[in-house]
């Protein structure tokens, strides 16, 4: 068992996600290979939202959780296989979108399915990513008068 690569790759993913939160698009571009993949499971829109390359994942991500937008994304419990330059990972997820202008709050846990691969930079980056939801709920945010939030961003 390669235990460095289980350690770079679940940074890898940590980088992933903590870059979502703080919307650090650039070094969040650094995660994927230039022809990565994504299909995130969005019950909100009704579909499986499916994005191709590096640079229709980084823009949609850049255009839909921007700096008006918080969230939270936790991502563990995983269940890492090493092939040689190549892995594959299965992941829990909860988070949480608070989108102020609309006053909404999004909730949600789901599976990360994801694939990855080590460049000649000897770098792991993701192929492949996405999420099946277990559960995802909305709150209006008018719904609770008394609720506050609070953040540094």
């Amino acid at each position: 068992m390669d235990l460095v690569a289980l350690e770079e790759i679940r940074r890898l993913k940590h980088r992933y996600l903590r870059c979502v939160d703080l919307k650090l698009w650039d070094e969040f571009a650094d995660v994927f290979t230039e022809e990565a993949v994504a299909e995130y499971d969005t019950p909100l829109l009704g579909k499986t939202l499916r994005l191709e390359g590096r640079d229709a994942i980084i823009g949609y991500m850049r255009a839909n959780l921007g700096p008006d937008k918080i969230s939270t994304h936790t991502a563990g419990c995983p269940e890492i296989d090493v092939d040689g330059e190549r892995a594959t990972g299965i992941w829990s997820l909860d988070d949480t979108i608070i989108i102020p202008e609309h006053r909404l709050l999004i909730r949600g846990a789901a599976f990360y399915h994801d694939a990855y691969r080590r460049g000649a930079d000897g770098q792991w980056r993701v192929e492949r990513t996405g999420h099946r939801r277990t559960y995802e709920y909305t709150v209006s945010l008018d719904d609770m008068p008394s609720l506050k939030f609070t953040t540094s961003q």
